[in-house]
């Protein structure tokens, strides 16, 4: 069996000098490479709706599209500066965090907003970031996965994934002040995702754990800000991410029944990873670095504030469940479970599933004026 060191380079998963020796080498590459080691398959099988549940979703997915360049309202300006000082009033973020003593002290209202400004350019940067992995690997899943209806459903998902990257980038370049280069975290992670030659790993990585917090963090991000703009490109998002997280809990629950304890425990030790991966990027060490703090002090400041430690835990909110849907939690010892419980995060197993509430995340009528509806 693999030790955590094995599998996350470190023995303890909050190794504060272990985590910063991972850093982006490339921040000035505008192309990145990376080596697609799996196989494109050809399936002579074309029965549309042999997985109902699939067809299903494909049908769902195919009357859900919406334009990024009409269906949202380019035309609100957004006052940055303005928005954050609004947010943090709404909010309280911050409220009660401990920073006598640390780099922080001295800090008054223009810090904070600042902070403010940079956290939301490198939190949109990271989202668009991980819209373009998710890009890549559905356009993977759709040569990979050997089943019609799941390659029928993926090829929507891939116009999907392409309009996340647009509207994202377009909100970050027109009424924002600039993006971040891709987390070091999230890069690795991304870049382990579309190494690995299997296809349900595609799935695993990217469909369950990305797209999983993905989920869960626009609808934390949805229910924060104050600026319409933001919280309308959120809401279009979020209705198709719903749909992309349950394509892989649908899939691989039922590919999983056919896996021995060997290739689960496999399966675990990478949902474990992927996990720690996600939990680390949200560190943020590239804005600390950005505003001239020092940045081992800073993420050990946030490594302690109660909220950020509440907001990084909500963010497996969707993700525990679905291991558990997929019987991830608990194959063979139980070991995913473990390590799910030392994150604290393992009291989101009871929240609802993703192949159960995905429909609750679609667009109601009204909405969007160019979807049209079932």
């Amino acid at each position: 069996m693999t030790s955590t060191e094995g599998i996350i380079g470190r023995a303890d998963i909050n190794d504060i000098e272990q985590i910063l020796m991972i850093s982006n080498t490339d921040v000035d590459a505008a192309i990145h490479a990376v080596k697609d080691n799996a196989d494109a398959i050809f399936t002579w099988d074309y029965e549309k709706g042999a997985r109902p549940a699939l067809n299903k979703l494909y049908e769902k997915a195919k009357n859900s599209q919406w334009n990024g360049e009409t269906d949202l309202d380019w035309s609100i300006n957004v006052d940055q500066e303005a928005v954050v000082v609004a947010n943090m009033a709404a909010n309280s973020r911050g409220a009660g965090l401990d920073v006598a003593g640390t780099c922080f002290e001295k800090w008054g209202d223009k810090e904070w907003t600042e902070l403010g400004i940079q956290s939301q350019n490198w939190t949109l940067s990271q989202f668009m970031h991980g819209e373009q992995g998710a890009l890549l690997c559905t356009a993977k899943i759709v040569e990979t996965v050997p089943w019609i209806d799941a390659k029928y459903y993926a090829s929507t998902q891939v116009m999907d994934e392409a309009r996340h990257v647009e509207v994202f980038a377009k909100y970050l370049n027109e009424k924002l002040s600039g993006h971040y280069p891709v987390n070091a975290h999230l890069k690795m992670l991304l870049d382990d995702i579309v190494t690995d030659s299997r296809w349900d790993m595609t799935y695993l990585g990217m469909q369950i754990m990305v797209e999983g917090l993905a989920l869960a963090a626009f609808g934390f991000m949805h229910q924060m800000t104050t600026e319409p703009l933001l919280k309308q490109l959120l809401r279009y998002v979020m209705s198709d991410e719903a749909r992309h997280v349950a394509f892989g809990v649908l899939s691989l629950k039922e590919y999983y029944q056919e896996l021995t304890q060997a290739e689960l425990r496999e399966r675990q030790e990478f949902a474990f990873e992927a996990a720690v991966r996600m939990r680390d990027r949200f560190l943020q060490q590239e804005v600390w670095d950005r505003m001239g703090v020092p940045v081992k002090e800073a993420v050990n400041v946030v490594m302690h504030d109660p909220g950020q430690v509440l907001f990084q835990q909500m963010l497996f909110a969707k993700i525990v469940p679905n291991c558990k849907k997929l019987g991830l939690l608990d194959a063979g010892d139980g070991w995913l479970r473990t390590k799910f419980t030392e994150l604290g995060v393992i009291d989101f197993e009871h929240m609802p599933d993703t192949e159960e509430e995905y429909e609750t995340f679609a667009l109601a009528d009204g909405e969007v004026a160019g979807v049209r509806r079932d």
